[in-house]
């Protein structure tokens, strides 16, 4: 029987989607395990009603989500509520400095569908401080991307196991 996961994700610089891309190896080594992975602005709610577990992956743009990502929940929320309770989820953030308050304003949404982190958030720092490194292309060292691979691997294997 497989198992669908989705994959909900926004970049602007491509950081985010290097770790996505690392994520889907990691989630495709598991048996029965179906991906699909969508772009934040192209993403539907009835995707994340019919998966079985997701990964909200996103950029953090002056200390928050990106704002394509909150366009995203926004759109999904009232039809996902309630239909979407106890699935597993995982959050990546790739940030300059902190990532914490796009890892909590995701934390916050996917409390009110009452789904369960599977993981602490993954957040890679890229330091980028200046406006030239924040606008530059990103580019994600080998270390960050074997934990997305982890994290895509032990969501992936969970739901497969149907541990979550």
């Amino acid at each position: 029987m497989s198992r669908r996961l989705l994959v909900v994700w926004w970049t602007m610089t491509g950081g985010t989607r290097q770790l996505v891309d690392a994520f889907c190896e990691g989630a495709v080594t598991q048996e029965g395990i179906v991906l699909s992975v969508r772009r934040a602005d192209e993403a539907q709610p009835g995707e994340l009603v019919a998966a079985d577990a997701a990964l909200f992956a996103t950029p953090e743009n002056l200390g928050a989500m990106a704002g394509m990502m909150k366009d995203f929940f926004d759109r999904s929320y009232y039809a996902a509520l309630g239909r979407v309770e106890g699935r597993p989820y995982a959050t990546l953030v790739c940030a300059g400095s902190d990532g914490q308050g796009a890892a909590r304003q995701i934390a916050r949404i996917a409390t009110g569908w009452r789904m369960k982190p599977v993981a602490e958030p993954l957040i890679v720092i890229t330091h980028a401080q200046t406006p030239e490194a924040i606008l530059a292309p990103k580019r994600i060292d080998a270390a960050a991307l074997a934990r997305a691979r982890r994290l895509g691997a032990t969501l992936a294997a969970g739901v497969s196991m149907g541990i979550w």
